[in-house]
């Protein structure tokens, strides 16, 4: 069972997508560099600053559950091993659960994947954010 409710992690899902939407590829061969087309998270980036602040703020169960939960959607784990997936969650507690999550690729992607995967819908969660 998650320790997390589904509007917490809506929140996060749409504050990561945020972050990854200034983060635009321009060191592709043929693609130019200006102020248009690259948006580039930094380190006063405010919406960041809020996500980092939020995951801190939760107790450690819902941390936990998050971190499993992108671990399922990532493919880590199956849905019927979230246990085994928050144990493990929990045993390798060693950086903050921010950090951590923040430098993981395709964090939204994976969170609504695991969330699918769980049976969990997101969307009515995401539509209060929004």
């Amino acid at each position: 069972m998650l320790e997390i409710s589904p509007e917490k992690v809506a929140h996060v899902i749409v504050r990561a997508r945020e972050m990854d939407a200034k983060m635009t590829p321009w060191d592709q061969p043929g693609d130019e560099r200006d102020a248009d087309t690259i948006l580039e998270s930094r380190g006063g980036d405010a919406t960041e600053a809020e996500l980092r602040e939020f995951i801190a703020e939760m107790n450690v169960d819902e941390q936990v559950s998050l971190v499993a939960l992108a671990w399922i959607g990532r493919g880590t784990y199956e849905p019927d091993e979230l246990e085994e997936a928050k144990q493990t969650a929990l045993a390798e507690r060693v950086n903050p659960c921010e950090d951590y999550l923040l430098g993981v690729p395709l964090l939204s992607d994976y969170l609504e994947e695991g969330l699918d995967r769980l049976g969990i819908a997101v969307e009515d969660a995401e539509a209060g954010i929004l």
